[in-house]
């Protein structure tokens, strides 16, 4: 295929033009992480009354009109086709969509060759009510999080997602409000730019979930810009397509208003950041541990000793400070640096303490121990 596009020459602008020819001319294997919002195919007819008898702009685009499911499909088919093409290898993919199209989305997605490895449900804690009382209140939307095969090496920054969810490992249901108020984009009459603009932390857990920094994030329906604007926030890169040039007009001044936030520990995944490889070895010949010191559990017991070797020994065993720990725990395996601690100035002192104050003063790495919780 004859590209049209040079990455370097649209990263961080917003092409103006049907997504699928646009997607046609960017290159093979190009971006890291793409977000589609597309058309649902509301299907939606009439007018929608409040209670109070008030009309209710629901999504009546023009954009989300199409003539039967046969032609949603095939335009869902094209565009997906063409994103699959542009991911990286371990690049992932995320698309929302609702009851109205989610299921068509993702059988197409499998029959392309995706891999989906989590459904995500967006839980809107202030849903639009259903006005007639004929159904349910519709107070969800579903994100399918995919790579391009089963054994793509793709990004997740678990430590990170884990931290924002107050230490508890983030789970695949996020309850999070509609946009409204200062978030939402409203023209000069005060009506609302885009029908359907998502919440910036929505945007903003799936970028901080599946990318590093310096990534070049893709989103084919650009729309009001919540996908550049969250990009930029946190250090990645974005191209956009959008068909509207209205949308393109806010969307821009939207995200030329952003500041990137460079020294953010959770923005740059700080905690999911591997720490440079230290061993017992490297302690020993730099003093932070002495041969023949002794080595105890947390409560002081079970006390064995450090060999030149950068084992530890008793009477019946010399093993790695790993094998010994497991060996006491009964254990096939154990990591020795969360159970071992050695006494400096008469207090307990975690080996792991001594690792990271190496790293500290050596290799240049900050170690974080614990962050402030960010709200997003």
């Amino acid at each position: 295929m004859n590209n049209k596009y040079k990455i370097p020459e649209i990263l961080n602008t917003i092409i103006n033009g049907d997504c699928i020819e646009t997607l046609k001319n960017i290159p093979d294997n190009s971006v890291d992480l793409i977000f589609a919002d597309p058309p649902y195919f509301m299907q939606t007819e009439g007018t929608l009354l409040r209670t109070e008898g008030t009309a209710f702009k629901g999504v009546d685009d023009e954009w989300d009109k199409f003539s039967d499911y046969e032609e949603y499909d095939s335009f869902c088919t094209a565009w997906l086709k063409e994103c699959y093409r542009i991911l990286k290898k371990d690049g992932s993919i995320w698309v929302i969509g609702a009851f109205q199209n989610i299921y068509r989305i993702g059988y197409i997605m499998q029959n392309l060759g995706y891999w989906i490895l989590n459904d995500i449900v967006w839980n809107k804690t202030n849903p639009t009510p259903n006005f007639k009382g004929t159904r349910f209140t519709n107070a969800n939307e579903t994100m399918l999080w995919c790579t391009k095969s089963k054994n793509a090496k793709y990004t997740f920054n678990y430590k990170t997602m884990k931290h924002l969810n107050n230490s508890k490992q983030m789970k695949s249901v996020w309850n999070i409000g509609l946009c409204i108020g200062n978030e939402r984009l409203k023209d000069g009459n005060g009506d609302k730019v885009h029908s359907t603009q998502k919440p910036q932390k929505l945007l903003m857990n799936v970028i901080l979930s599946s990318s590093k920094v310096g990534d070049i994030i893709l989103d084919p329906f650009m729309g009001s810009g919540t996908t550049g604007a969250v990009a930029k926030e946190t250090g990645r890169n974005f191209i956009g397509i959008e068909r509207d040039k209205k949308y393109i007009c806010y969307a821009d001044e939207r995200i030329a208003n952003i500041k990137t936030q460079t020294d953010n520990h959770i923005f740059n995944n700080s905690l999911d950041i591997k720490p440079p490889k230290v061993g017992v070895d490297i302690l020993l010949k730099n003093g932070y541990l002495d041969i023949g010191e002794t080595f105890y559990d947390k409560n002081e017991k079970n006390a064995k000793t450090l060999t030149n070797k950068g084992h530890l020994s008793d009477p019946d065993n010399e093993l790695s400070i790993h094998k010994m720990s497991a060996t006491i725990l009964q254990k096939s395996n154990n990591n020795g640096w969360d159970y071992w601690f050695v006494k400096r100035d008469d207090k307990l002192i975690s080996i792991d303490n001594l690792r990271n104050k190496y790293r500290k003063e050596h290799l240049n790495y900050n170690a974080i121990y614990s962050l402030p919780q960010i709200i997003l």
